[in-house]
């Protein structure tokens, strides 16, 4: 907020507030620069007298050296460098906007309005060092101090809440309604894996913040976030080069300014020669004139963004274009914006040497680009707002005495800055930020998820494995012994399938581990659903054909011939679709999607838009699995020589045992153990069907084969 905002400051102690006498106003060079001292180092200010002084702030550089503090000595000054001309045509409105309000005579009769105007040099130590300076300029003078904040260019959400800022303006609308434009962009091209690009500062933490949020809650998924620091070095912009050019994602918004982004995107560009990235823009850079230089020109082109309206300010082109350098001291603001407009030097030794008579008029840069103008709208706006409101209240006598617009109390109120004077202060982080641990700073939260390096997600992997191996290893067994009495009495197809079922539900577990992410949230519930319905199907028909077996009186009786391969094929096939069809629904309509979560830590995780899919996908499993507990408890008196039911029921109450505890655990289960709770429930009853119905026939194959005789079977069961 401190880089790009006016300032009341001052009123002086002399003004009549019922009164402004003509004798007061003093004739003083409106146009006089002056310098001002602050701890032994001199900032550069374009200053003009008055009754009534609005202070101004504007990026004019957009790289600031880190400031080096020894407090042994005074600091000096450090000089930023970078000139931006977008920024000085913003400063140059406002001077121009005073200059206009001053020849009103119908605004503000007899009170001339003054500016002082600092460069924040795009970084918050140069803002707080630009806004001390207002305040002892001020404090030496015999003024009374006000301090209105009014933004120009800060949209950040978090200023919106009057609790936290109750006397901060603006003159431009929240981020609230850009992220949602935003939002509404991506999906509408159906772009919905991208990353996200950001800085430091509130504008782009609040703001990629609301875009994730408001993105997730459509399907979205970002695949990454990068965050600019404030002065990066070289190694940290190729480190968050090598991250974009790595990433998947080609779809990549950005909340920053030009300045920021330029480091970064001449390594991308200039350096690695990346192409093929489609960018998403917000307001502070789509505009920028700097990025639109032709050597960005393949990396940037087709990039998409929202824009302020422009609008045409009668005046300000002729304004703008009069502006000439001077030798005079104070006027630095002016010679670097004409140096580094013509690319010459006002007082080289050396060619080119600026002679001051340059043409304005027939050059091309977003300083003079005059056709629409948007952020210079906004200070303008912002200028002519404290006018209104100081004439209003210097005409309080005229007004209603009830309407609330003259309580001079209100008006006298010094207003404290979005700033921590000799007393600790509490900040609120935003979301998903944290203080640090000497309780100074914000830094982003960690991340937590069941990840495959964790203790708890090697032990789960290893035992998902162990049961994939040991499925794998008993499909071998079988295999090989596929014509023996034992695996043809067992329905060889049903096992086969049923086998590769036990594969698919412990293979299942695995997406349940690592960062949630647009795919596996999607996959994972419904390849639990399915893999667990396709096994239970596979039981039911077993279960039947065990019935079936011992309950008809000879071999080829009437029941048997109606229940044969093929209806058992559709029976399988009909009991699988419902799952099929419900998580095709589900995952189409409303699909769980990668969610942050920062009710106990940053939990990473999948959040279900419909939460009755995931119990309707249970509910369904829970049914077949009561049909085949009810069918196998049915047979459990069979002939022992033989009972496959008995080892079916066996297995369906390990199987209700295991989902009836997970219920009352998963939901008591906080951030990534409520994934580890179903991820055992899953290994649990896979590992509980596997052993139940197919290790003990692998013990009679293996270690007793001359119990794997037909004579050894009931007649009646052996097909």
């Amino acid at each position: 907020v401190l880089k790009n905002l006016l300032i009341l400051t001052g009123i002086h102690a002399t003004l009549n507030f019922n009164k402004i006498p003509s004798t007061y106003m003093r004739s003083i060079d409106s146009s006089l620069p002056q310098c001002i001292k602050l701890g032994g180092s001199e900032l550069l200010t374009l200053q003009s007298d008055g009754d009534v002084v609005i202070g101004g702030l504007f990026p004019l550089h957009y790289v600031a050296p880190e400031p080096q503090y020894s407090y042994n000595s005074q600091p000096q000054i450090a000089y930023c460098s970078g000139f931006d001309l977008r920024a000085f045509h913003w400063m140059m409105t406002m001077v121009f906007a005073v200059k206009e309000i001053n020849h009103n005579s119908s605004l503000l009769p007899g009170v001339k309005l003054g500016y002082q105007i600092m460069d924040s040099c795009d970084h918050v130590h140069g803002s707080l060092q630009a806004l001390f300076s207002l305040v002892s300029q001020s404090t030496a003078s015999s003024t009374c101090l006000h301090y209105s904040p009014v933004s120009y260019f800060a949209t950040c959400t978090c200023l919106t809440d009057k609790n936290l800022y109750p006397s901060f303006l603006r003159t431009v609308p929240s981020d609230l309604f850009q992220v949602r434009g935003l939002v509404q962009l991506v999906t509408f091209f159906g772009w919905f894996w991208v990353g996200t690009i950001g800085t430091m500062d509130d504008y782009s933490l609040y703001g990629i913040q609301a875009f994730t949020n408001q993105f997730g809650h459509q399907g979205g998924c970002v695949a990454f976030h990068l965050t600019i620091q404030t002065s990066p070095n070289v190694a940290e912009i190729q480190e968050m080069a090598d991250q974009l050019q790595s990433s998947t994602a080609r779809v990549v918004i950005v909340f920053a300014t030009e300045g920021q982004l330029h480091d970064l995107f001449s390594e991308v560009r200039i350096s690695r020669n990346v192409t093929g990235i489609q960018w998403i823009a917000s307001e502070a850079w789509v505009t920028a004139g700097r990025l639109a230089s032709p050597k960005f020109y393949p990396l940037l082109e087709g990039t998409l963004g929202f824009s302020f309206p422009g609008v045409t300010i009668p005046g300000l082109k002729e304004f703008l274009l009069a502006l000439r350098p001077s030798p005079k001291p104070g006027m630095e603001f002016i010679n670097m914006f004409w140096e580094e407009h013509f690319g010459c030097k006002l007082d080289s030794r050396y060619m080119p040497v600026c002679t001051g008579s340059e043409d304005l008029t027939y050059t091309d840069s977003s300083y003079n680009d005059l056709s629409r103008v948007t952020i210079s709208y906004n200070v303008y706006k912002a200028v002519y707002a404290i006018a209104h409101a100081l004439h209003t209240f210097l005409n309080c006598d005229s007004a209603e005495p009830n309407n609330g617009l003259c309580e001079k109390t209100k008006f006298l109120t010094v207003y404290a800055l979005s700033i921590p004077l000799g007393s600790t202060e509490c900040i609120k982080c935003p979301e998903y930020y944290w203080s640090d641990k000497e309780k100074v700073k914000c830094v982003a939260g960690e991340e937590e998820f069941l990840s495959f390096s964790d203790t708890m997600g090697i032990i789960l992997v290893a035992l998902t494995l162990l049961g994939f191996i040991l499925t794998t290893i008993i499909t071998i067994v079988f295999h090989s012994f596929r014509y023996t009495p034992i695996v043809k009495a067992n329905n060889s197809e049903i096992s086969f399938l049923l086998l590769l079922s036990l594969k698919l539900c412990f293979l299942c577990s695995l997406v349940f581990i690592g960062q949630p992410s647009w795919w596996t949230c999607r996959l994972r519930q419904a390849a639990f659903g399915i893999s667990f319905v396709l096994c239970l199907s596979c039981l039911l028909v077993k279960t039947i054909v065990v019935l079936l077996a011992f309950r008809t009186n000879v071999p080829g009786s009437r029941g048997r011939k109606l229940f044969g391969s093929s209806q058992q094929r559709i029976l399988i096939l009909c009991a699988t679709a419902p799952q099929i069809c419900l998580c095709t629904g589900w995952m189409l309509g409303a699909p769980p999607v990668p969610f942050r979560n920062p009710n106990y830590q940053i939990v990473v995780e999948c959040k279900e838009p419909w939460p009755p899919g995931f119990y309707l996908l249970l509910g369904y499993i829970g049914l077949l699995a009561f049909a085949c507990l009810l069918l196998a408890f049915f047979g459990r008196k069979l002939p022992d020589t033989f009972n496959e039911a008995k080892f079916i029921t066996f297995s369906m109450l390990i199987f209700w045992a295991v989902w009836i505890s997970f219920i009352p655990a998963y939901v008591s289960s906080p951030g990534k153990f409520s994934v580890a709770v179903e991820i055992f429930a899953i290994l649990a009853s896979s590992f509980g069907l596997l052993l139940c119905i197919f290790v003990p026939k692998c013990y009679i194959i293996l270690l007793h084969p001359e119990r794997n005789v037909k004579k050894s079977l009931t007649g009646k069961y052996w097909r």
